[in-house]
Formats: structure tokens, sequence, C-alpha cells
């Protein structure tokens, strides 16, 4: 209200002010112009130059008062060669020079002019013409006058109407903008501009932070909203879908029949672009009347990752039990040897599963000081030997205690998820070995996985540490997703290449100093 209030003002103040000018910029010239009309008339006056040629004071004092009384001028003032005035409208100013200092190019080249001076009745526009006698001479000189206090008058009358109309309009942009104020917030609920913003970024923070899709559509079925969720889910290729029709971008949808229907729908099981979704829409009514639909919905599929993922669980247990059983029946074998008195035989038995062990073991404690990591490694280690693989790692790597900013469970986390998907790829590609180098020396801890897989294809690899990506099956594609968000929490950095030998490195940099 006050902004719109001082607007007012002010384009009045600029436009009366301007107004104000111009008008007595114009009353100026015209009176001016009048002046110098007049002046003209009366120096051609036949009983003026008469009077004036024969220096007659009385015969002029006449002739300009009956002049004087039939037109507006303020004043006539007439003078002879010398300047002496022959008439004034003041009888005891007659006798006495012409005051003003502006007669001499009128006595002396003969020009008409327009002056703005000081005179005997104060400050005035003045128009002058020459009187010239019948022989072309100039005997004399006629001033006609108006004082600028009568345009100052005028433009005082008009700055009245200036101020009373800007009172006026003052008065009423008070009410209209109270009016507006009134109105404007009952339609935003009574909330100020800077809460409106931060609802607006906290309504956009939660909707990127909530996991299931949201939707929303207004009257006219154009969306309105919808989060990365709901672009992931429904694998939108257009990111940028807001303003666009929703049957255009998701044509079964459904969303636009609820807004004939009015109806909410909870729970609903839909198939939209060859996905399972549980979908639940609400209509959107605003003081009664249904102005959008919004609707949330997750795959149903996600009940069956966690199945498959306890399966894997379950395959890795029977994996488990079947290398226990394969130990049992090594462990008889050796028994049986041993009763036969046949002690060489079981000794190489024993050497031949326990030297790649023992040889793995005498490493770990010569190069590797958290016993945490020792013991991922080991388990890495022994999982290759499961799956036919070997683990092969730089006899030359080495890592010391660990700094503050990373704990063993995290970088746990990190080589067992690049190692995990090093021996699947290579196990796809039916490769033999997966690399492993590491080093502590200089600012960094660095870690190489190197495998024997297919590779990273160039459309593929500007994707690979996406959540959800992956070749291999679906409800994959988890592990490098962690690997890439825990090395952003730390302050490192992660690099894909493919090794001309076919296969693919991941290179790992961490800080030894926290970043941030």
């Amino acid at each position: 209200m006050i902004v719109l209030c001082l607007l007012v003002l002010l384009q009045s103040a600029l436009l009366g002010g301007f107004a104000l000018r111009h008008l007595a910029d114009s009353l100026e010239d015209q009176m001016a112009q009048r002046a110098l009309q007049l002046a003209s008339m009366i120096a051609q006056t036949p009983s003026i130059r008469e009077a004036v040629a024969a220096n007659d004071s009385e015969a002029t004092q006449r002739v300009a008062s009956e002049l004087r009384d039939a037109t507006d001028a303020s004043f006539i003032s007439i003078g002879n060669a010398q300047g002496i005035r022959l008439a004034h409208p003041l009888p005891d100013r007659i006798g006495k020079p012409m005051v003003g200092g502006d007669n001499d190019e009128v006595l002396k080249q003969g020009h008409t002019i327009i002056s703005q001076a000081v005179g005997s009745m104060g400050p005035s526009i003045r128009g002058k013409a020459p009187v010239f006698n019948d022989v072309g001479e100039v005997v004399g000189v006629v001033s006609i006058g108006y004082l600028t206090q009568e345009i100052d008058d005028t433009v005082l009358t008009y700055q009245r109407v200036v101020f009373a109309v800007t009172l006026l309009l003052l008065v009423l942009s008070v009410l209209a903008a109270s009016w507006i104020a009134r109105r404007f917030r009952a339609a935003i609920f009574d909330l100020e501009p800077h809460q409106i913003a931060a609802l607006f970024e906290e309504r956009n923070a939660t909707l990127e932070s909530i996991r299931e899709g949201i939707i929303a559509i207004n009257a006219e079925g154009k969306i309105t909203t919808c989060n990365r969720a709901a672009i992931e889910t429904l694998g939108l290729e257009q990111r940028d879908v807001v303003n666009h029709p929703i049957r255009e971008v998701v044509p079964d949808s459904r969303l636009p029949d609820l807004l004939e229907s009015g109806e909410p729908e909870f729970d609903t099981e839909m198939v939209i672009g060859g996905r399972s979704l549980i979908i639940n829409r609400i209509p959107i009514r605003v003081k009664g009347k249904l102005t959008g639909v919004v609707a949330s919905f997750r795959i149903r599929d996600e009940l069956t990752m966690v199945s498959r993922q306890l399966t894997r669980i379950r395959q890795y247990a029977e994996t488990l039990r079947s290398q226990a059983h394969e130990y049992a029946n090594k462990l008889h074998t050796i028994a049986g040897l041993i009763q036969l008195d046949k002690s060489d035989e079981a000794l190489e038995l024993i050497g031949q599963e326990t030297r790649d062990h023992q040889a793995m073991l005498r490493w770990l404690v010569d190069s590797v000081d958290d016993p945490v990591v020792s013991g991922c490694l080991l388990g890495k280690f022994n999982r290759a030997h499961e799956l036919g693989l070997q683990l092969v790692i730089d006899p030359d790597s080495h890592l010391g205690p660990l700094p503050a900013n990373i704990t063993p469970e995290r970088l746990v986390t990190l080589i067992g998820n690049l190692i995990d998907n090093a021996l699947d790829a290579t196990l796809s590609a039916k490769g033999r070995s997966v690399f492993l180098s590491m080093t502590d020396i200089g600012q960094d801890l660095i870690f190489e996985v190197e495998d024997q897989g297919p590779g990273i294809s160039e459309e593929d690899m500007p994707r690979v540490f996406d959540r959800g990506f992956s070749r291999k099956a679906e409800g994959r594609g988890i592990g490098l997703h962690l690997v890439k968000e825990g090395v952003s929490q730390l302050g490192g950095e992660i690099v894909v290449e493919n090794l001309s030998a076919g296969g693919a490195r991941f290179t790992l940099y961490l800080p030894r100093e926290s970043v941030g």
C-alpha cells in the first residue's frame, strides 16, 4: 500500500511539475508575443507617430491612456529618441529616462525586441517597437509590458488545482491499495512474500527428497509439478515436463479423469510404461473448486527386488554350506590318509589347500595395518576362489594406519563394492583374474581395481555410477552408486577407464585430510 501511494505521489509530482513549468513557459511566450504585436501596432498608429515626432508629451500620454484602457497590457510606456518618457501609467514618471537598459537596439538599429527586465513597475515581459517619422527615422520607442506577477498568479491558480487533484489521487490510491492488499492477502492465505518464497523452496526440497514419484496437474490438464523420482520411475526422456499436457507426457495416467469425477483413488495398481505401479490420486480443491489433481506412485516391483536380494543371500548361504561340505570331505580325506599311515600324502594335500591362504595372510599382516580392511580383503580373496577366479593383489601395495577422517567401515564399503563389481564383470566375460593395488604414499590413498570383463561402452560411461544402472540384471546397479556417494562425502575422486587388453580399471583417490 505504501509503495502504491508513493508511486502515485511521485507520478503526480513529476507530471504536475512538468505541466506547471510548461504552463509558465507557454504564458510567458504568449504574453511576450502579444506585447510585441501591440507595441508594433501602437508604434504605427498615426497619432502616436505625430505626437512622438513632435515630442508632445501631453498628446502622447492621452493616446497611450486610451490604448491602455482598450488592451489588457499591464503598462504602455512611450519614449522619445533619447529614451525620455513621453507617456507612462504613472504620470510622475513622465519626463524621466526609461529604465531596464533594453532600448539601445530599438532606438539605434530600429529593431523590434522582446525582453524581460525589472522596470519602474517591477519585473515584466516587454515588447518594444521603434516609432518612425515620415522620412523613416527612429524618433521614439513604444514599450508594452505584462508584469510577471500576473503570470505567477495564473500559475499559482493552476498549481492549486494540481495539488487538489494530486491529493484526491493519493486518497483514491490509498483506498485502492488497501482493497488490493486485502484481496491479494486473502488469495495467498495471508502470507507475506518472503514466507511464500520460503514455502516454495521447502516444497521443492520436500518433493526432491521423497522417493515416491509425484505429479500434479492443473484444471487444464497441464503438469504443474513433477519431481525427479517421478521422471526416473516413469522413464521419461524429457526432463522438463512442467506446463506440458499430461496426456502427451503420460498418456495412460488417467489423471484427467479425476478432473471430471473428483473422487480420490488410493493404492490402485496400474501398469504405466511397462512398469507395475501402486498409485494414489487425490483431487486438489481451493474454496470448494476443483483446481487440479496430484498423484503419488511407487514401483510395485520394489518388493520383488527385496525378494530377489534375499534370494541371492540364500544362494550365498548355500554356497557357504557347499563349501563347508567340501572342506569336510577334504578333512575326512586327510583323516583317512593319516589312518592309512600316508602322512606325506596328507601333508601334501594340506599344503595345497593352505599355501595360497598362508601367503595371503602373511602379506596382510606385513602390508595392511587395519584388521577390518585385512578381513575384507581376505573375504574377497576367498570369494574369488569360490567363483573360480583369482584376486591378485600387487605385492608392493601397502596401507598403513587410516587417517582420522576415513573410518575402516567406510573404506571397506568402497573397496568391497569395487572388487565385487570387478568379480561379476570378470565372471560374465569368462575371465580369470581381478587385480588390486593400493598405496598410501603422498597426500592421497590410492586404490586401483582392474577386471577382465567386457569393459564399459562409451554410451554407458557417463551413467556407470547412476543408481539402478546395470547391464547385468534388474535390481542391480547399487554398488557403484554407493561408491560414488562415499567418495564424494570424503572429498575424493573416482576415475574409470577401459584397458587396451580388455576390461576396465577403477581408480579411487581419497584425501588424507578432510575436505570442508
